[in-house]
């Protein structure tokens, strides 16, 4: 349970384990920090990722901000089926990449 990120070739991947709520916002804070180094991609992985809820969407908002709105430049990749299901609802694939 948890965030995970790491920074390779230019990627951020942050990985992101569990529930995906404020509890987790320090842990996410701290991981995005490393996008400050030279990063050009953000990868979240949300593939054990079982539940998200609004001040998760808030957190990748805050993220899609540090990258200058760009959305090539962060992907949100694995997402569940129930989990991708609200970040549509949200309209969440029209302002980032969603694989």
């Amino acid at each position: 349970m948890g965030i995970e990120a790491k920074v390779d070739a230019g990627v951020l991947s942050i990985r992101i384990s569990g529930r995906f709520d404020f509890g987790v916002h320090n842990e996410f804070r701290e991981a995005t920090k490393l996008a400050d180094s030279g990063v050009k991609l953000i990868e979240v992985d949300l593939n054990g990722t079982d539940y998200l809820d609004s001040s998760a969407l808030g957190m990748l908002l805050v993220l899609r901000d540090k990258m200058a709105g760009d959305k090539s430049a962060i992907r949100i990749k694995n997402s569940r089926t129930e989990v991708k299901k609200i970040l549509e609802i949200a309209n969440f694939d029209k302002l980032f990449t969603l694989s």
